[in-house]
């Protein structure tokens, strides 16, 4: 079995759209893009409903291409890098978390969606 990283993504993405790199990802654009990411979601609901592992697997696997590859368009504008998308996910989840990353006593499932909305 193969053991790529994330980074290994992230510098195949990046040498894809490179010059020299494939002329149909070097053309696309976040518009272009958004139908294949409409395409992955439902993809990967059709995976989980068939109830096979790998098909799950490989179906998260392009989705999270569509992540990485709309990333790497906003690096090169300038505008953020895939590691500000790992940042935010991260802070988003610890703040919305504080019954498991800080003080806050929850009874349940309903407690923790309400302060989930509180918090947002």
């Amino acid at each position: 079995m193969s053991t790529y990283t994330l980074q290994n993504l992230l510098d195949i993405m990046a040498k894809m759209r490179a010059e020299g790199g494939c002329p149909w990802d070097r053309e696309q654009t976040l518009e272009s893009l958004k139908q294949y990411l409409i395409e992955e979601c439902y993809e990967v609901i059709d995976a989980i409903d068939s109830g096979r592992a790998d098909k799950h697997a490989d179906e998260l696997g392009d989705l999270l291409l569509q992540v990485v590859f709309q990333a790497q368009i906003r690096s090169e504008q300038g505008l953020f890098a895939f590691e500000e998308v790992v940042d935010r996910i991260c802070e988003k989840l610890i703040r919305r978390h504080p019954h498991v990353f800080g003080n806050t006593r929850v009874s349940g499932s309903p407690e923790v969606l309400k302060n989930w909305e509180a918090i947002k």
